[in-house]
């Protein structure tokens, strides 16, 4: 025997690719399992007649983390995947027909800002200067820093009460800015994290430093290229993926997790286990032969779940070359919609839309001349939202094609090659998301750093997380900085 560590990662999204990553690179004999008939995890890829649909994540925005990731493996992102700039970063449309492009160029912001309302230039200044303050305390500083222990909090807590963390994303943007448009466009982000701008701490405003410090991206062939490449990476490396794997439970011995056990009734052994499923599931599913497992499920499903998501994609045999890549649609509502959407019970009368076009930036996802699209809309997770998707999700679809085509696609329904959705219940069952949550725990400031799950398990050795429901949180950028808090735990540990 060499000596050599093994470990298990759980899950391949972003978060479980990364950390497979960092283990096999520094030494680590590495498998990684994943559920479905292709990695990704949310990120999974959907094909059908030429038309190429990434099912999850589409806007990369901090292009260095991934440089970095690649750069541990002593390899180039470039040499593996090509990213590709977008400009607008978001397009952001209002019933009114008020649009707002959301560029990374100051002058142009200030011109844009000027027109809807000459006295919110400069309180964007003082928006953006706060921006980079709790970017460079909240990402740069603590992102990929775990937090094990209460005195970890402890040690951020005055810079971040400095920051005012404990007021809402909304709430300090509205010091800034007195126009309602623009305070929309630049609180909405939280919720691409799964967080309601009226509830999430304001430190989630680093997301738009973020954004302006690196621009927003989109590689080429879609996320499932980013996908693929890593998962190349990890294999050049040395590392296993073992696809259809689906882990039935995690094995502890002696207060030790020790491997897994499959569906099909394959033990696997590992010194280490990592897990990229949800959380609630890992506990309450994979880990519900042991106290700790049971304990720490009831505790997770007591607290609060981020929103869900309604998804549809659409191939359509032209491209709609009117629209961005990106595009924020506001509906007639904004607080009082989101608090619905967080709340429940049922299904709003309106909806706020994110509308993908990636053809825009890459042509290749369709056949000559046609359009990929995909549009999503936040809806309730199961546990909120007493909904009947069975019936109510071909319903919600019309009513939101409906709209699209009335107000910025003419002719969709008469272009329409191919069409899906995914609803709460695919999150549930696809990627056994609590509740169908789409971000796993809600990140509100009681469920943020040290309140969130730990990247290492408290009680059982040699048990490991990652991904949105451990710290930092949810989005590409969370997820890749929470498999570098955790691999640095577990090679820390060596």
């Amino acid at each position: 025997m060499s000596g050599r560590r093994t470990a298990i990662v759980i899950g391949s999204g972003f978060g479980g690719l990364s950390v497979a990553i960092r283990l096999q690179a520094a030494g680590v004999q590495t498998t990684l399992l994943e559920r479905r008939d292709a990695p990704g995890g949310r990120a999974y890829v959907y094909r059908d007649q030429g038309f190429t649909f990434d099912a999850g994540p589409t806007v990369i925005t901090d292009p260095s983390a991934l440089e970095e990731l690649f750069a541990a493996g002593g390899r180039k992102l470039s040499d593996y995947v090509e990213l590709l700039p977008v400009t607008p970063f978001y397009r952001l449309v209002w019933p009114d027909g008020t649009q707002f492009d959301y560029v990374n160029d100051q002058a142009e912001l200030d011109r844009q800002i000027a027109a809807l309302s000459p006295q919110d230039v400069e309180g964007y200044r003082r928006f953006l200067a706060y921006s980079r303050a709790v970017f460079a305390e909240g990402y740069l500083k603590l992102g990929a820093v775990p937090f094990l222990h209460i005195r970890d909090m402890m040690r951020a807590g005055p810079q971040l009460a400095k920051l005012e963390a404990w007021r809402s994303v909304y709430a300090k943007v509205a010091t800034y800015l007195k126009d309602e448009r623009l305070r929309q466009a630049f609180s909405f982000h939280s919720l691409l994290v799964g967080g309601n701008p009226f509830a999430t701490s304001s430190i989630y405003a680093l997301i738009h430093a973020l954004e302006r410090e690196w621009g927003v991206w989109f590689p080429k062939g879609g996320t499932g290229a980013l996908v693929d490449g890593m998962v190349r990476l990890f294999q050049d490396l040395g590392g296993t993926l073992i696809l259809s794997a689906d882990v039935k439970d995690i094995a502890v011995r002696d207060g030790k997790a020790s491997g897994v056990r499959l569906a099909d009734g394959q033990a696997l052994d590992a010194d280490i286990v990592v897990s990229n499923a949800d959380v609630v599931h890992t506990y309450g599913t994979l880990l519900s032969g042991t106290a700790r497992g049971r304990a720490a499920a009831a505790k997770l499903e007591r607290r609060r779940h981020s929103m869900s998501l309604f998804v549809i994609y659409f191939g359509l045999d032209r491209l709609h070359d009117q629209l961005a890549h990106h595009t924020v649609l506001f509906g007639p509502r904004y607080r009082d919609l989101i608090q619905e959407i967080f709340k429940g019970p049922e299904l709003a009368q309106d909806f706020s839309l994110y509308l993908h076009s990636p053809c825009i930036t890459d042509p290749s996802l369709a056949p000559a001349g046609m359009g990929s699209y995909y549009v999503l809309s936040p809806v309730p997770h199961l546990g909120n939202g007493q909904i009947d998707w069975s019936t109510a999700g071909p319903l919600y679809r019309d009513r939101i094609l409906d709209y699209l085509e009335a107000n910025h696609m003419p002719g969709l329904r008469s272009q329409m090659k191919t069409c899906r959705i995914f609803t709460p219940d695919d999150f549930k069952s696809e990627l056994n998301a609590h509740v169908g949550s789409a971000f796993s725990l809600e990140p509100i400031l009681t469920q943020s750093a040290w309140f969130r799950v730990h990247n290492r398990d408290d009680e059982i050795a040699n048990l490991y997380f990652v991904g949105a429901g451990t710290h930092p949180g949810a989005g590409v950028p969370g997820v890749v900085a929470s498999a570098k808090a955790t691999a640095g735990l577990i090679l820390a540990a060596a």
